[in-house]
């Protein structure tokens, strides 16, 4: 008998599943993959949809409903004060007008920007910026490990939240899957406000493992922020034995564009404890420097998939240059097609990827985009020494990317990610001077042996790549 109720509860919930993937599924050919799956497979596929299955993060809008007034009156403040510091971009490039509609903030000038260039350099700067603060501290990772890196981010912490500033410690709990809670419990001890995301908070959301919050946040007193590639971990500072030297890029920040990096990580506060804290929203020009810079937070909470099209814009913007880092290439077919028009414009398009991976099955399904673009003049570079992980990009002359997603499904459709836009010649010019000594680290990939001579070799590759939109 309740062999026979188990049979009949995962069939119907094959087809109701099967109807909700037919009305919500990003994709036909997803939505006919899906369909297929629950109908004919409903005992394996019933549970991986309710996983997997979701593009769009249920919750947020009821989220915003419970403390509207509040939340409404803080983005007022931000737009408000924000509007001194707007810079009207679209003459010199129109597409930056409709990179500011997609972030939902204007470009800001009176920035500085400092390139930090792999760990040392990025924690020693967010660690002294930590003991400058007087009001508040906001910290967000991806990863936060209780190894040697993690105890001095926790004494920081904890020593200004001793001293009387309001500290902030928010970690996604499935990248800090292995954080005892030990580590928590100090810090709460010390005074410090500690929460996990929490992507499967509510009824509606118990399900929402597939969701990440990928960010990598630290804002100081509103008036100084970091934001880029790195985590919490002993690796980042190259300590793993396998992937070391670890590659890496973080960017500093001052100015008005602090504010708008703020509100990303205030607003992810906000989901995790449903507590609004007092912050100062009033920008502060930096002291040297006058860059107009942009956030573009994405997520998939969001009417657009912000990352991708963040990237299809730049790309096709593109006149001279396109050189990116991508420790993880699985890109999706309008990132191809805009990277293959590129190349026919005749734009130097160079792209490093890691010689050394920590995933062996994104590896292999990047080699068949690889080699597809490689056949249209589009050059790769695999980073010899070590695990390439930086995420940026420099566009012709003016515009760098600094920030936190990767050139695939997971960040540009399910991540949280955010994403620090520079326009800027004096510091393209040294992101130019930072990716041209990357690539001389790098050996070019020949296109034709990217795929394998034999027909194993060809079938892995291809067999790898099925799985790109769940890697």
């Amino acid at each position: 008998m309740l062999l026979t109720v188990l049979v009949v509860f995962f069939y119907v919930s094959g087809v109701l599943s099967a109807l909700n993937a037919a009305m919500t599924a990003r994709t036909s050919q997803g939505a006919v993959a899906w369909i297929v799956a629950l109908v004919s497979f409903p005992f394996v596929a019933v549970p991986a949809y309710w996983v997997l299955g979701r593009s769009k993060f249920k919750g947020f809008a009821d989220a915003y409903e419970s403390n509207k007034d509040e939340i409404d009156a803080v983005v007022e403040d931000i737009v408000t004060n924000l509007a001194p510091d707007a810079v009207d971009l679209a003459d010199r490039s129109p597409h930056l007008r409709a990179m500011s509609r997609l972030a939902g903030y204007p470009f800001v000038g009176g920035n500085a920007a400092e390139l930090l260039v792999n760990g040392e350099a990025t924690f020693d700067s967010i660690l002294a910026g930590i003991a400058d603060a007087r009001d508040y501290v906001f910290v967000q990772f991806y990863i936060v490990r209780d190894d040697d890196l993690g105890r001095r981010l926790a004494a920081a912490l904890a020593e200004r939240a001793r001293a009387g500033v309001r500290v902030y410690l928010l970690y996604d709990e499935i990248g800090s899957f292995g954080l005892p809670a030990s580590y928590g419990d100090e810090l709460r001890h010390a005074g410090v406000e500690v929460s996990a995301f929490g992507a499967n908070r509510g009824r509606r959301n118990r399900f929402q493992l597939n969701f990440r919050n990928h960010r990598k946040i630290v804002v100081v007193d509103g008036k100084v922020g970091w934001v880029g590639g790195h985590n919490v971990g002993d690796e980042y500072l190259g300590r793993d034995r396998k992937l070391s030297p670890w590659r890496d890029t973080h960017v500093r920040l001052e100015g008005p564009v602090v504010i708008q990096l703020q509100g990303v990580v205030v607003s992810d506060w906000y989901w995790a404890t449903r507590e609004l804290p007092r912050v100062s929203w009033t920008p502060t020009p930096a002291a040297h420097g006058a860059s107009p810079a942009l956030i573009v937070p994405s997520a998939p909470t969001q009417q657009f998939e912000t990352a991708g099209l963040m990237y299809v814009l730049a790309l096709n913007a593109a006149r001279s240059r396109i050189w990116l880092t991508a420790p993880y290439f699985v890109p999706d077919e309008a990132v191809m097609k805009a990277l293959e028009l590129a190349a026919l414009r005749g734009v130097d398009v160079r792209i490093l990827v890691p010689g050394k991976s920590d995933s062996i099955l994104v590896s292999l399904a990047a080699r068949h985009y690889i080699a597809r673009l490689a056949q249209c003049g589009i050059r790769f570079c695999e980073y010899r020494p070590g695990f390439l992980h930086q995420k940026v990009a420099l566009i012709d002359d003016e515009t760098s990317f600094v920030g936190t997603a990767n050139f695939d499904n997971r960040s540009f459709r399910l991540n949280f990610e955010v994403t620090a836009l520079i326009y800027d010649k004096a510091f393209a010019a040294r992101m130019a001077t930072m990716l041209e000594q990357d690539f001389d680290h790098g050996n070019e990939l020949d296109a034709e042996g990217l795929q394998g001579a034999n027909f194993a070799s060809r079938l892995v590759v291809s067999l790898a790549r099925l799985l790109a939109p769940v890697l």
